[in-house]
């Protein structure tokens, strides 16, 4: 127990005190601007990020991973908030809980192993893209200053370089407390965090949504509820993948499931809004050295102190400073390698990195992406199997005989090519189909073999079956009709 807690907790504890607190510095923006995309005040943004961090560092599955508001979550709320207001947001927050812990309890969390690799690559590749093109409106248009480009180039300038001096302290760190002192020695004129939103002035309290206990809320709440729970759970499973190939260690995707939700239903009972894992910090607490727990429960506690108590510091922050942090984000988080790999791999899992990619870029909506590229590595891979069907034939000596070998899958994708490798107007008395080396997966395959029995005995041949496998026969007996008495009659559905 004690060994766990310290491997858990307190293994890397100057790492994962400052990568908290860079985490928690480049969260205050995204949330105040998570918040305006909402529709709502930056507070329950802020109030949001604070609890699901702090709970997830205790209940969730996936240590050093960062949980909080996000932008996929907070576009999902808006039409919520704009006809029912904000109770009914929180209420949707508490139930969007309760379904992501029914989830875990269910282990549901074991479906990510139907998400494929190329999936994941392009999920990553897509919010790459993402997080830096979040970044335009604070370089570009009215924003789009000498001084800004400047404190931009030397933020990424400290990043990238200032680890060849020392890596004891996180280079974004540095960066954000260099540019920020020099915009306040100098007195620049450029945009800060506290231009993105007022930052609240005390600390959240317990709020039970002021709504009618009814069906009629169920009603209003449940849809958007789902979709909540779905998109949130999708992200947070996506993104624990992502870091525990970042830290090469394992997480429990269960338990991360029924840690989102209790963080969730915090969140809303402290009106905040419902939120998830995040790629973008989670990359940066990993790249600053943040490991365990501890940077977790960091990043949503030194987030609260700052923007309560420390608020008119924070507000100081120029944006240029954390553009610099996100951008340095988005170059790390891009696989490159899938690029130069479009050549090599094979052209199946290059479509599907790229179409899902290109759908989540499209759509800002990483559900949509993520099932365009399940849904289309199913196919290839149905097309695959579906292809490796051998059905090989011998003639007996006395040319009265006909053995069949059925070698391969079949179901759905490969039942008519099975139909096709027999010769139903060969004059012959007997076939017997070797089966011991084929398996029956679905009624369409099962169907399959009716038909190719059926066609057989039409033209007077007699038709042996042997070798089914014990699955395979189950299946057969259940469902198939060429060994009842009005075969014929079924399988054309009279």
């Amino acid at each position: 127990m004690l060994s766990s807690i310290q491997q858990n907790w307190f293994s890397n504890k100057k790492g994962d005190v400052l990568a908290g607190i860079v985490v928690a510095l480049a969260l205050i923006p995204e949330a105040i601007a998570f918040s305006i995309i909402a529709g709502v005040d930056p507070k329950v943004g802020l109030y949001a990020s604070f609890c699901i961090a702090t709970i997830t560092a205790f209940v969730g599955g996936r240590p050093g991973m960062i949980s909080a508001a996000t932008g996929a979550m907070a576009l999902l709320m808006v039409t919520l908030v704009r006809d029912h207001g904000l109770e009914y947001l929180l209420a949707a927050t508490l139930l969007t809980g309760v379904l992501q812990m029914l989830a875990g309890v269910f282990k549901l969390g074991v479906l990510m192993r139907f998400v494929s690799r190329s999936v994941v690559t392009g999920f990553v590749n897509a919010l790459a893209i993402l997080i830096f093109l979040a970044q335009l409106p604070e370089i570009t248009g009215e924003n789009a200053t000498s001084l800004v480009f400047i404190m931009l180039a030397g933020g990424l300038a400290i990043i990238y370089l200032f680890p060849y001096i020392t890596k004891a302290v996180p280079s974004p760190l540095v960066c954000i407390v260099v540019l920020t002192g020099i915009a306040m020695y100098l007195g620049m004129d450029i945009r800060t965090v506290g231009d993105m939103g007022e930052l609240p002035d005390s600390l959240p309290v317990f709020l039970w949504p002021d709504v009618p206990l009814n069906f009629e809320t169920l009603r209003i709440i449940f849809p958007y509820s789902l979709t909540l729970a779905v998109v949130g759970l999708l992200e947070s499973m996506m993104t624990a993948t992502i870091v525990d190939d970042l830290t090469d260690t394992p997480s429990n995707k269960n338990r991360e499931c029924v840690g989102q939700g209790v963080a969730n239903v915090g969140s809303g009972l402290l009106g905040g809004m419902a939120g998830c894992a995040m790629i973008g910090q989670s990359v940066i607490n990993i790249k600053s050295g943040g490991r365990t727990r501890l940077s977790t429960l960091v990043a949503g506690v030194v987030l609260l102190v700052m923007v309560v108590f420390l608020d008119q510091w924070v507000a100081a922050i120029p944006m240029a400073a954390l553009v610099a942090v996100m951008i340095m984000v988005s170059i790390g988080t891009f696989s490159w390698s899938s690029v130069t790999n479009l050549r090599h791999n094979p052209k199946s899992s290059s479509i599907v990195m790229v179409s899902t990619v290109a759908v989540v870029v499209a759509t800002h909506n990483l559900a949509y992406g993520v099932l365009v590229g399940v849904l289309l590595s199913a196919l290839f891979f149905a097309r695959k199997v579906g292809d490796i069907l051998y059905v090989g034939s011998e003639l007996s000596e006395d040319g009265e005989q006909r053995r069949y070998t059925v070698v391969g899958q079949v179901f759905f994708t490969s039942a008519d090519q099975f139909i096709d490798a027999f010769d139903f107007k060969e004059a012959i008395d007997n076939v017997t189909i070797d089966l011991s080396r084929a398996h029956f997966w679905d009624i369409t395959a099962v169907s399959s073999l009716d038909k190719v029995v059926l066609k057989f005995r039409r033209e007077g041949t007699d038709v042996e079956l042997v070798g089914l496998n014990e699955a395979s026969a189950t299946l057969v007996d259940r469902f198939a009709v060429h060994d009842k008495p009005d075969a014929v009659e079924r399988l054309m559905g009279h």
